[in-house]
């Protein structure tokens, strides 16, 4: 019988598979504290199990593997990790440090299928999604390294989390458990490019999770030149969905606006936000795209990022500049990931 990723239970799970194994269920909570609370990785390390229960641990499950591959820390330090996985699979993630906390940003996928055609993380197609534990790694290692508490978590990093909708929610109850690093939902964002059934499905679960959504355009040709999946679905039926999550979560909806010189940073563009954002329960993030090597997407001037800012802000719409975090360190989503495979194939 194959093993199960024990990382990947939640408690009442873990419970149930012990009390099959005939152990009382202050055992499990036992080894969810040791999983999710002290970040044990080694069954062998839990001290306070008998060698008999540690045993039926080795032989019914297995921790998630992952060592860091590689770390690059910024001047601002942001640091970028790279971790191995066990079957060899290379992934990111992005600690940024704060005057509010630790915050990691973390990856759902090995690569991305969505296409977008100004991200890395999508150049070389998704390998796979990642596991629930393979989620949890990266912010169990990361505080480990780090020493210190994480007290945000942004799912924002190479992939589509809603395309691995169930491990990243069985992620998000996970972190988020008393039981475990009790990291509230309202600290925990989830970022999408768009999946509009998946985010009415996320609604009705009712959690306290921000949403953020890849926008990046004002209207459907627009986003169709840049963003393959609004060829599914027009913005119309994403702004619905967006509203519904509003409505049902009582939480603000994050558009993220990657701004590309001559493509999406226009006085006219602007406009056209606005009239689609006005009134609505959001807030807008604007982004300076990450430059790609053959120069396709340019970002556009301070002058030009301001004044797009300055329109939406005047009509009322709430919007924030990103601060560029990481820069020298290739923190973009996929560029250090691009770069080490194909320095070590």
């Amino acid at each position: 019988m194959a093993k199960i990723e024990i990382c990947s239970l939640k408690l009442y799970s873990l419970i149930a598979e012990l009390e099959n194994m005939n152990e009382k269920s202050f055992r499990a909570k036992q080894v969810y504290e040791w999983l999710h609370k002290k970040n044990k990785w080694d069954f062998n390390e839990m001290t306070n199990l008998s060698k008999d229960l540690r045993n039926k641990l080795n032989e019914s499950f297995f921790i998630t593997e992952g060592t860091i591959a590689e770390k690059l820390t910024s001047d601002d330090n942001t640091s970028k990790y790279l971790f191995r996985l066990s079957n060899n699979s290379i992934i990111e993630s992005v600690l940024m440090k704060h005057t509010f906390g630790n915050s990691v940003c973390v990856s759902s996928q090995a690569g991305c299928n969505m296409g977008c055609a100004f991200c890395y993380s999508t150049k070389d197609g998704k390998e796979r999604d990642l596991t629930t534990g393979e989620m949890l790694l990266q912010v169990y290692k990361i505080q480990e390294d780090l020493g210190e508490r994480i007290s945000h978590v942004v799912i924002m990093g190479s992939g589509e989390p809603l395309e691995n909708y169930e491990n990243c929610l069985n992620f998000i109850e996970i972190l988020s458990s008393k039981e475990g690093l009790n990291i509230s939902q309202r600290h925990i964002t989830l970022s999408t490019c768009g999946l509009v059934d998946k985010i009415y499905n996320l609604a009705d679960r009712k959690l306290q999770i921000n949403l953020a959504l890849s926008l990046h355009a004002s209207n459907d040709e627009m986003r169709k030149h840049i963003m393959p999946i609004a060829r599914a679905y027009s913005m119309e039926e994403i702004f619905k969905a967006c509203d519904y999550y509003a409505e049902k979560t009582g939480r603000r909806i994050t558009y993220e606006y990657a701004l590309m010189k001559g493509i999406n940073d226009g006085e006219k563009t602007a406009s056209e936000l606005v009239k689609r954002l006005k009134g609505r329960l959001c807030h807008v993030n604007l982004i300076p795209v990450n430059e790609t090597e053959d120069k396709k997407f340019e970002r556009p001037s301070q002058k030009t990022i301001k004044e797009f800012a300055d329109i939406l802000e005047k009509s009322g719409v709430a919007t924030t500049i990103r601060r560029e975090m990481g820069s020298s360190i290739n923190a973009a989503c996929g560029q250090l990931r691009g770069r080490y495979t194909r320095e070590n194939e």
